[in-house]
């Protein structure tokens, strides 16, 4: 069995717990040197992300944790519980080992550096 084998049999084994799949929204930005993507996982924190790269497809997944005051009891919640996963196909413009993630207040901001080959650059012009 191969390592891609391996690492999808896992992920089918952590998805089958008994909470709904959502694919998260979420905001694509380009400038010159970077995509910025932007996803929504409320109810998810640092602890409960995971970005993993596996050759060209970036995939995200949030795991909601959901801590409920000591001594209530739970009458409604108003959205459901569940497990994000969102996955992107990466072209040979994003430079790889700059990728940048960070969570805040449950919303996810990848920072992908374009490969600075693909960069748009002055080009100097000489006289003569």
């Amino acid at each position: 069995m191969s390592r891609k084998d391996i690492q999808k049999k896992q992920e089918e084994i952590e998805l089958a717990q008994d909470l709904p799949v959502f694919a998260p929204a979420a905001d694509i930005y380009e400038k010159e040197d970077a995509i910025l993507v932007v996803c929504d996982m409320p109810g998810v924190d640092d602890k409960h992300v995971d970005v993993t790269l596996d050759n060209d497809e970036l995939t995200l997944t949030g795991y909601q944790h959901i801590e409920e005051p000591e001594g209530y009891e739970l009458l409604h919640r108003g959205y459901a519980e569940g497990i994000f996963r969102r996955s992107f196909t990466l072209t040979s413009e994003i430079n790889r080992e700059k990728i940048e993630a960070k969570i805040t207040n449950g919303i996810l901001r990848l920072t992908l550096p374009k490969a600075e080959e693909v960069q748009p650059r002055k080009i100097s012009v000489s006289a003569g």
